[in-house]
């Protein structure tokens, strides 16, 4: 009995196919949009998480000042760091995987008639394990670099691409505030980052050649420290906070007057915000479901009407008022169904196609399909149940009476 209302549902849908196309829009540019949304906006969310991870695993970053503003964004007024801080933490703090203090200066790279405006930072090869960054080629520091404040530099891939193009820059010298530095390593692209910068346009020297040869202080502007277990970052973080406020003489109760950034907060900070503006996307995306569901209501109520004597005669004949109820609404939920399967092939294809344009992952949930094909056809039954309903309580002779 259900296949043959089933069979009598899409025959009488076939009689009216342009009709019956344009009742399900509603419902395919709402399932469409719905999955094209979420997908987008997913791979969107794991590319930031992606972004910010590449800044470095497991990391903690103390910045003089209250609050934490981001690389390079420590307060002009706040004490800075020493050397001598970070080779505390590197002893006193146990369960580290690399510790490395930073400065950082503006300047023109300049090679042979090539320049390019760029960033230089002062460190120590532990800033390339802190930041999980790897050599294109050449090699890091040496120890005898290092300590002498040698003038060597590695250079991020952008820098790269702007002063040397195809050729090959390892032992050539560039010019840094009138300071040739020898070229010795290139590091490996990165790519932006979540914030809009670009992490391979800089130059790293070591730090204490960016103290005497550029800086002219030995200011330390902040220290990147990379925890080796991720179950003991809170611990060791809580460890450099105690051992920062006794080298800086903090009394007890007192403000610090730095702080420690974990990357674990501004990733669930950032991708947080993703989520909550995907669903807020994909919510008024829905809304086109419902005015879907509304037009399949209308063409329904049409179709009742359109059909009164039909359901007259076989209301007359021995039909059940359930089995014409049933009908109509069978013919509701192929048309929704019908719908809710063409949505999400478009919704597909159009998120995969949105994702090359956009340069994000391609991250398919399926969840998200199979909810937004049920919800399809859930409007289906909702929105065909009180013109189904009306053809059921129809009065047979009335019915007949009808022209």
């Amino acid at each position: 009995m259900f296949l043959e209302t089933v069979l009598l549902a899409q025959r009488e849908l076939r009689r009216n196919v342009l009709r019956s196309s344009l009742t399900v829009l509603g419902i395919v540019i709402g399932v469409a949009a719905v999955i094209t949304l979420v997908t987008i906006g997913n791979g969107a969310t794991q590319q930031v998480a992606e972004q910010i991870g590449s800044l470095g695993s497991n990391m903690l970053q103390l910045r003089p000042g209250q609050g934490f503003r981001g690389p390079g964004g420590a307060s002009s007024d706040s004490k800075r760091f020493t050397l001598e801080d970070a080779q505390a933490i590197s002893n006193d703090i146990p369960g580290l995987a690399a510790v490395a203090p930073t400065a950082n200066a503006s300047t023109q790279a300049i090679y042979g008639n090539e320049n390019w405006s760029t960033s230089i930072t002062g460190s120590t090869n532990d800033f390339l394990k802190v930041r999980n960054w790897d050599l294109d080629s050449g090699r890091e520091f040496g120890d005898g670099e290092l300590q002498s404040g040698r003038a060597v530099c590695i250079i991020g891939a952008t820098v790269k691409k702007e002063l040397f193009g195809g050729q090959e820059p390892i032992g050539q010298s560039i010019r840094l505030k009138k300071i040739a530095f020898q070229v010795v390593g290139v590091l490996k692209s990165k790519g932006q980052a979540s914030f809009g910068n670009d992490q391979d346009d800089f130059v790293l020297i070591p730090i204490r050649t960016l103290h005497r040869r550029i800086a002219g202080n030995a200011d330390v502007g902040g220290i990147m420290v990379s925890v080796r277990d991720a179950d003991a970052i809170d611990e060791a973080k809580s460890a450099i906070e105690r051992l920062m406020r006794e080298r800086r003489r903090i009394a007890y109760g007192g403000q610090d007057d730095f702080n420690v950034g974990d990357m674990r907060e501004i990733m669930s900070t950032v991708t947080g915000t993703t989520k909550i503006l995907t669903a807020l996307l994909a919510a008024v995306a829905a809304v086109s479901l419902v005015v879907g569901g509304i037009g399949i209501m209308n063409i329904m109520l049409v179709s009742v009407t359109e059909r009164t004597r039909e359901i007259g005669i076989r209301l007359a004949i021995g039909a059940l008022g359930r089995e014409v109820m049933m009908q109509f609404l069978v013919e509701a939920v192929v048309l929704s169904g019908f719908g809710g399967i063409v949505g999400i092939a478009l919704g597909l294809g159009a998120a995969a196609a949105g994702s090359v344009v956009l340069k994000v992952p391609f991250v398919l949930e399926p969840g998200i399909v199979v909810l937004a094909f049920g919800f399809s056809s859930v409007v289906g039954i909702v929105f065909g149940f009180f013109p189904a309903r009306k053809a059921a309580r129809l009065d047979p002779i009335e019915a007949l009476r009808h022209e």
